[in-house]
């Protein structure tokens, strides 16, 4: 099946995106992963397409004071390297793994991925968990969305029409931070039925800081609230674990004590 005929705009910079955006109807081809496949199946019909592929600058990936920021160009195989250092890089690493495969990680987006919403995506709840903050950009200027804010639920968010989400800044884990993600699918090419991922942050053998969010659980990336209250100020150990995925239901619970032993042994 092919798509509807629509009108494609080549962007070559983000004042050109913004001008084609500002009708309110046209949609952003970035990687395509899943907008592509949309047209395809005649679920989305836009009348027009903004390419953002040769706008220079909308790749970067950098360390900015104690964040680091990520632009809509930005690949999921970018994370998959040693290119981000320090627990966050080895969480994203552990991530980036998980998603769909090689070929979608090369042309997939991080931003892609959050501006699309789906429950079942990694990158949302990443960024909740960490308390990121999602940067968009329109003509009127650009504004700042906390991540536990912007999915209003499946596939929707509050970023809006003529709006671009232009980058993602994600907090640096402390150096003492051990981090673990497990992920729970069907099949092999299915979507996850249900993630979770930590970061445990352990000074003078007290847990200080954890951050805990699960994939798919609810119609939104959620942290596991609970759960991480009931690591606070414990020894990082089997009794602190137990008693952290004993705040979740079953299987959620199961998944969260894998994610904190992996933490906790380093892999």
């Amino acid at each position: 099946m092919k798509p509807a005929p629509f009108e494609y705009v080549a962007a070559r910079s983000a004042a050109e995106v913004l001008d084609a955006l500002a009708d309110g109807g046209t949609r952003v081809l970035a990687g395509g992963q899943s907008l592509v496949l949309e047209m395809n199946a005649r679920a989305a019909r836009p009348a027009r397409l903004v390419d953002i592929n040769r706008v220079p600058g909308f790749d970067g990936l950098e360390v900015v004071g104690d964040e680091l920021r990520v632009g809509p160009l930005v690949r999921h195989r970018a994370f998959e390297s040693g290119r981000v250092g320090g627990p966050l890089g080895s969480l994203l690493r552990r991530v980036a793994r998980h998603i769909a495969h090689p070929p979608i990680r090369a042309r997939g987006t991080m931003l892609g991925s959050l501006a699309y919403a789906h429950p079942a995506a990694e990158w949302p709840a990443v960024a909740v968990a960490l308390d990121a903050r999602l940067e968009l950009a329109s003509a009127a200027g650009n504004r700042f969305v906390a991540a536990a804010d912007f999915c209003t639920g499946p596939f929707t968010t509050v970023r809006a029409a003529g709006e671009l989400l232009v980058a993602v800044h994600l907090p640096l884990l402390p150096p003492a931070t051990a981090v673990g993600f497990v992920e729970h699918r069907r099949t092999q090419a299915s979507f996850a039925t249900l993630a979770a991922l930590a970061a445990v942050t352990v000074t003078g053998g007290r847990v200080t800081a954890a951050r805990i969010g699960l994939v798919n659980a609810a119609d939104r990336p959620v942290r596991a609230a609970a759960a991480e209250r009931a690591l606070a100020d414990r020894p990082f150990d089997e009794a602190a674990i137990d008693g952290a995925a004993a705040t979740l239901e079953h299987p959620a619970g199961v998944l969260v004590g894998r994610a904190l032993r992996q933490a906790r042994n380093g892999g």
